[in-house]
């Protein structure tokens, strides 16, 4: 299987699950709109999830991988098991005395570290202590999901990891479906939706373990033991908790300054994630396959390979994050009252959603080439370098984010984490290249630059587009602003790929090899 239908196993998996995240979040705009229960459901929800980005998908996951694909390539079947139970042991008891404290001494946190703004408002203030408190117990599901994600990666069997997740969106959309129809409270449906998200957890834990057993690595239960590694684990683990939850970082950083503005938080959560769609789809599959691919050649010494996994992942991330990027700015407006504007989500709300829409997708392709070029740290084991890095991305997006807040409110958040992207990746690929361990090759730079000429011409059509439909944007039938706005994405989409493949900046043979496989397999 080539690197590129890896991408594509993963993203079209990771794919399902940010169309029900959209279907979610619209229905969470009907239904609940901009208001004290979104407002409170997204701030408590904002802190397991947090901390399973950060401690699972991040820190743990980046040292866990590397360590577990060398144990499965250099010791085998055996000795990745032994250090895999090991870790299971260690991790689980760890997880049961975070969940305990943090669920007694909840309201402290949510008064000081999740949402200090709410504090003014008492009845919003106490939902988001009992909607934390019922949620947070998903963190210990999701880390073992994580480290079971990763031993699957590590196998090779990408796909089903990466689909388990999709089980969240569909529990939250049955219960804000059953909302909808019964006319549920607010405060109720609030309620719900997050022990909706607890149940999701358990439920992906259990089907991961029954995906590991099928993969013949039934991992027992043991007496947690400090094992040399899982000594090397926490050691590693240490700096990468801030490597690898930078953006988890910097977003609660933003959340806690919006805090003081009504309804801002649920604004940059709408307008987040339509930016998680192309974020999450292709930065995610580029993390998922890079990593254990990049470790398991470098265990090899096969350097040679290891520098074309990167150049190979670099035009695949720009080839589709470019077009997003420029699409997302240019068109923010039109996007957001198609998938927003309905129920309680009123035109101001519209208009405030599609200004952070558009600040965030600046830092868009940041965001994913970050994905292409921190592996290239975890897979050797430099957990420090990311690590400072991070501190200064932090440092430059609290910064940016307190000086602009006073003038532009919720967007000067996205346009603060855009910025610290953009420096994180500066100082990643600069390091490398420094350090000899990354040189793009002269056909990747070529591919690179013929896609910003592909996605700058998309961005004019596009521009030209927008003034066309505005009349049918701002019709009373829904339908008819869908088709507007798809008509406009579907030619600029097309027009992309036409110059892109008819210059050669995607290759059209391997594009083609592509479908004929997903055809073969549908």
């Amino acid at each position: 299987m080539s690197l590129i239908t890896k991408f594509a196993s993963v993203g079209s998996a990771t794919m399902a699950s940010r169309v029900l995240g959209f279907v979610r979040e619209a229905l969470v705009a009907a239904v609940l709109g901009v208001g004290q229960v979104a407002d409170a459901f997204y701030a408590a929800f904002l802190f397991p999830n947090l901390f399973r980005r950060i401690f699972a998908e991040g820190a743990f996951n980046t040292a866990f991988v590397p360590l577990f694909a060398k144990e499965l390539e250099g010791g085998g079947l055996e000795a990745a098991r032994k250090f895999a139970e090991d870790v299971l042991s260690v991790l689980l008891t760890l997880l049961i005395a975070l969940s305990a404290l943090a669920i007694i001494f909840m309201p402290f946190l949510v008064g000081s570290v999740i949402a200090p703004g709410f504090s003014d408002t008492p009845e919003k203030f106490d939902l988001t202590v009992l909607m934390t408190r019922i949620m947070f117990p998903y963190l210990l599901c999701m880390s073992l999901v994580a480290m079971l994600s990763g031993v699957l990666n590590s196998m090779r069997r990408f796909f089903f990891a990466a689909l388990v997740p999709t089980l969240l969106n569909v529990i939250l959309v049955g219960i804000l479906l059953v909302a909808l129809a019964t006319g549920a409270a607010a405060r109720e449906t609030g309620l719900l939706l997050a022990w909706g998200v607890l149940a999701s957890g358990v439920l992906q834990l259990v089907l991961l373990i029954a995906g590991v057993r099928r993969q013949g690595l039934a991992l027992r239960l043991k007496p947690p033991a400090l094992s040399p590694g899982v000594k090397r684990l926490l050691i590693l683990m240490g700096p990468a908790v801030l490597t690898g939850g930078i953006m988890q970082i910097n977003l609660l950083v933003g959340r806690i300054i919006a805090s003081a503005q009504d309804g801002a938080i649920s604004l940059l959560n709408f307008a987040d994630r339509i930016n998680q769609l192309p974020l999450g789809v292709i930065g995610t599959a580029v993390g998922v396959v890079l990593l254990p691919e990049l470790a398991r050649s470098l265990r090899a010494g096969d350097t040679g390979d290891a520098l074309h996994l990167q150049n190979r992942s670099l035009e695949f991330a720009l080839a589709l994050t470019l077009p997003a990027a420029v699409g997302l700015m240019v068109l923010p407006g039109p996007i957001v009252n198609v998938l927003y504007e309905r129920g309680e989500f009123t035109g101001a709300d519209t208009i405030m959603t599609a200004a952070a829409l558009a600040a965030f997708a600046s830092g868009l392709p940041a965001y994913v080439l970050i994905k292409v070029f921190q592996p290239g740290f975890f897979a050797r084991e430099d957990m420090r370098t990311p690590m400072w890095f991070a501190l200064a991305t932090v440092v430059v997006n609290i910064g940016a984010s307190l000086a602009l807040f006073p003038y532009y409110g919720h967007v000067a958040i996205a346009a603060a984490s855009s910025l610290a992207a953009w420096v994180n990746f500066v100082l990643l690929a600069g390091t490398l290249w420094r350090r000899g361990d990354f040189r793009p090759s002269g056909g990747t730079m070529r591919r690179v630059a013929l896609l910003s000429v592909a996605s700058a011409a998309m961005g004019a059509l596009v521009w030209i587009s927008a003034d066309a439909i505005a009349p049918y944007v701002g019709h009373a039938l829904v339908g008819v602003r869908v088709l507007a706005v798809t008509a406009v994405i579907l030619c600029a989409a097309a027009a992309y790929f036409v110059i892109a493949i008819g210059t050669g900046a995607i290759d059209r043979r391997e594009l083609t090899g592509l479908l004929r496989r997903r055809r073969k397999t549908t």
